[in-house]
């Protein structure tokens, strides 16, 4: 091997045994700890998560570093795929419910601002519908409902655990897209009865509802799109794992300052104690 390299056995034996240098040396000891955040991600974390994680370890390092290792390890985070429109407006609906968001996702309260909206998943049973309730103050998936169906009582149903897991108050707002479901009579009397008033975005602007357009984007490309679901059961309990444990208690979102919902929740209450 020396004489094909045209190298001394004693030059190369000398360089075996040299010291490696402290940049290489760093460079070794976050490549480990950026494989490690990137496994414990599942695989969805970019550059500047994996860094934030980093950051908050202890470590001094830059988004663009952490890039660049990322890059030599082969680490890509999982790409989003285009939208695809699931809901469609009921034009013969008889109301229609002003837009009273107007693209503000933000809420100074928990449970007093909620987006909602409709998904599906493909398994080889057939089709998996799902129907997701977020509080706009932390992000947090507050309510959520399966089935091999779209019909009003999903969304309902996803209404219903969000006012068991949070507290409403006078003049709540659940905002949605203008699919029939949401437009329907029957869900109307739903969120009468818990006492939240309805706001809708303008047909196919699906920035009106963005946030609720955001979390299904997550959920397609960091776990729909990487696994197969051969029965509607394990894609439902995929998705109730990926929601409950991962995206609401240990995945940073960057429009949290790259904390997680379950951070957000947790400091509202303290300084609620404390005041």
């Amino acid at each position: 091997m020396c004489g094909w390299a045209e190298v001394s056995t004693s030059g190369f034996y000398d360089w075996v045994t040299r010291p490696t240098c402290a940049s290489q040396a760093r460079r070794d000891h976050l490549a480990v700890k950026i494989r490690a955040v990137f496994e414990h991600s599942r695989g969805t974390y970019g550059a500047r998560r994996v860094a934030r994680v980093l950051r908050n370890s202890g470590e001094t390092v830059s988004n663009r570093l952490v890039g660049r290792l990322m890059s030599d390890l082969n680490l890509v985070a999982a790409a989003p795929r285009p939208y695809k429109r699931t809901t469609y407006p009921d034009r013969t609906a008889p109301h229609r419910i002003a837009d009273l968001v107007r693209r503000d996702f933000t809420a100074a309260v928990p449970g007093t601002k909620l987006v909602g909206d409709i998904t599906f998943v493909r398994t080889w049973e057939g089709w998996l519908y799902l129907a997701t309730v977020i509080d706009c103050h932390n992000r947090k998936i507050v309510g959520w409902a399966m089935a091999d169906h779209m019909r009003t009582t999903l969304i309902a149903d996803a209404l219903a655990m969000a006012a068991t897991n949070t507290a409403f108050h006078a003049g709540t707002v659940f905002h949605s897209d203008r699919g029939t479901q949401y437009t329907s009579n029957q869900f109307a009397k739903a969120c009468t009865a818990l006492g939240v008033t309805q706001s809708m975005g303008r047909t196919g602007i699906c920035w009106d509802n963005a946030l609720a357009e955001s979390f299904f984007a997550s959920l397609k490309n960091e776990l729909v799109y990487r696994t197969v679901f051969p029965t509607r059961k394990k894609a439902r309990s995929a998705i109730a794992e990926y929601i409950e444990v991962f995206y609401n208690r240990q995945r940073l979102h960057s429009s949290l300052g790259y904390r997680t919902p379950a951070d957000v929740e947790a400091e509202y209450h303290r300084n609620l104690i404390a005041c």
